[in-house]
């Protein structure tokens, strides 16, 4: 089992821990060992740091030189743990106990006067320690790290009053900040900011991903993040989340398994796929170039790509294996329509829309008509929302994947976007249960949702919604032309997939991965200002290299 994919709500969280709980493990010891397991990992996160140029010592020791304050006669970094009054606050009292035993300085902050009967006892062991209680945040200033366990995967209601401008206050210390399972102040669900929230540089999620790891707007308070895995028993998560979740977080096993590798010793250029990308304008004529050479790192067997008469050549010299089709098109440069010796049923899949501009409308309205596997990008969106989107994608025969961004999403389903407003998950999935379309929703992290229609469901999950999340990705790719990649590579994909009969709605999630991966490599490399569209498109096949 691959624990990484798994994700929850706070309800079935909720619903798992009460198993385990039923089954005989007491509270107590699972909070020991999901603290011994938190303060293990805060020594290595710590002792990685002292070991680089940029130690905390050594930045502890500079800040206290220049405020001119003595200097604390340590050989390990001041803790500041932040307690509330749930069990998340007696993780943080049992994470300030360890490190007080391998000592740590360690200063308790506890702003609550009611504790649960567990967290008040971890307390009282605490304060007979004589480790450090305070109530003011100011004592927490000469501190190296705040370990937050201020509120947990619970909290629904807004913080407010004494409590919202402690932690602002905290978050003005400029210390950085650890969170045990989620930035307190963040909703675990909706990744919303419930009034105000802990903004920490790194978290550690406890047992399984919680759904606010995958939202965009909780990345900023999140930082980095990584799962502390308790060994929650398998059968407990199936018994919860089913045997196949609905919802899973995009692992590299998963995105791999659906690459069209190895490929058949007796494979032909017919029996990998043939694409047509329709794309491309006079003014944009990069985009087709994009789209293209996106569609070539996926292996394509044969590629055509339908531009505009006046771009041909231009498109035949970046791209000499490719079948270069010129179009009819319109006094500004954009295709008027699709030749009659395009026969959109020769092809196993088409893709098309970027750089088309709004005048292409005859050309998508075409492939909408097809009854090909469809992969609909950028204008073609665009136009798609001009024709009614709804009907226009319910009664296409074929696959569609449409991939907006959040501006082109709200276009296509202007009222199920105000209906649904940032909650990323929620929106994909009703709008994927609304045309049956596949739903790639773009982002910091990319969120795609399909009807799931198979014979094996059981009648009461006839109509259910697969949700992948792709979790890792880089504000690298925040830069035009990112996009035209994307819908190359994973119309690429989409019919090679088709050629080998393989599931074609699992590409998705490969492309996804695949585009984002490139994308981190580069920026190591080149740093996240250093990756443009046309140089990501150099690191599709480095970075599958990295995983074969």
């Amino acid at each position: 089992m691959t624990i990484q994919k798994f994700v929850v709500t706070a309800d079935q969280m909720r619903q798992i821990e009460t198993r385990i709980f039923a089954a005989g493990m007491p509270v107590a010891a699972l909070m020991e060992k999901v603290a011994g397991l938190i303060a293990l990992r805060i020594q290595e996160l710590l002792k990685a740091e002292r070991s680089s140029a940029s130690s905390v010592r050594d930045l502890r020791d500079r800040r206290k030189r220049e405020e001119g304050k003595n200097l604390v006669n340590s050989q390990l970094p001041v803790i500041g743990v932040l307690v509330g009054p749930g069990h998340n606050g007696g993780d943080a009292l049992v994470v300030a106990r360890e490190l007080h035993f391998q000592g740590f300085q360690v200063v308790i902050y506890c702003p609550f006067s009611k504790l649960k009967e567990l967290t008040k006892n971890h307390a009282d062991y605490a304060s007979s320690l004589n480790i450090p209680f305070v109530d003011k945040i100011e004592l927490l200033k000469n501190c190296d790290l705040l370990v937050d366990g201020l509120f947990g995967f619970g909290l629904e209601r807004e913080i407010t009053n004494a409590t919202a401008a402690a932690i602002d206050e905290i978050n003005n210390l400029n210390i950085p900040i650890l969170s045990i399972d989620l930035p307190s102040g963040i909703n675990t669900d909706t990744g919303e900011v419930l009034g105000t929230a802990i903004r920490a540089k790194h978290t550690l999620c406890l047992g399984l991903w919680k759904m606010a790891f995958l939202q965009d707007r909780a990345l900023e308070y999140i930082g980095s993040s990584e799962l502390i895995d308790f060994d929650i028993p398998a059968p407990d998560i199936a018994a919860i989340l089913g045997e196949k979740p609905a919802i899973q977080r995009i692992t590299e096993a998963s995105a791999t398994q659906h690459l069209p590798l190895p490929r058949s010793p007796i494979s032909h250029k017919y029996t990998n796929g043939h694409l047509l990308i329709i794309a491309g304008s006079r003014r944009y004529s990069g985009a087709a170039i994009l789209a293209a050479l996106g569609a070539r790192a996926s292996g394509i067997g044969m590629l055509s790509i339908a531009v505009p008469e006046s771009i041909k050549s231009m498109l035949s010299s970046q791209l000499p294996e490719a079948l270069v089709i010129g179009c009819p098109e319109t006094q500004s440069g954009a295709i008027s329509e699709l030749p009659v010796a395009i026969d959109l049923s020769t092809y196993d899949a088409i893709a098309a829309g970027p750089g088309l501009t709004l005048e292409a409308a005859i050309a998508v309205e075409s492939v909408l008509e097809s009854d090909r596997p469809l992969v609909l990008d950028a204008d073609g969106l665009n136009i798609l929302a001009q024709l009614g989107t709804v009907p226009i994608l319910s009664e296409r025969p074929a696959l569609t994947i449409i991939t907006p961004h959040p501006g082109e999403f709200k276009r296509l389903f202007p009222e199920l976007a105000e209906q649904t407003g940032d909650d990323r998950i929620a929106t994909t999935q009703a709008a994927a249960q609304l045309c049956g379309a596949t739903i790639l929703l773009k982002g910091a992290r990319v969120c795609i949702s399909w009807k799931d229609e198979g014979d094996s469901l059981r009648d009461s999950d006839a109509s259910r919604t697969i949700t992948y999340l792709n979790p890792e990705s880089t504000p690298a790719l925040a830069r035009g032309g990112s996009g035209d990649v994307l819908t190359g590579l994973l119309g690429g994909l989409l019919a090679s997939a088709i050629a080998r009969k393989s599931p074609p709605e699992s590409v998705a999630a490969t492309a996804v991965w695949w585009h984002a991966q490139a994308g981190i490599l580069a920026a190591k490399e080149r740093t996240e200002l250093g990756v443009d569209a046309f140089t990501l498109t150099q690191y599709l096949i480095p970075a599958l290299r990295e995983f074969s």
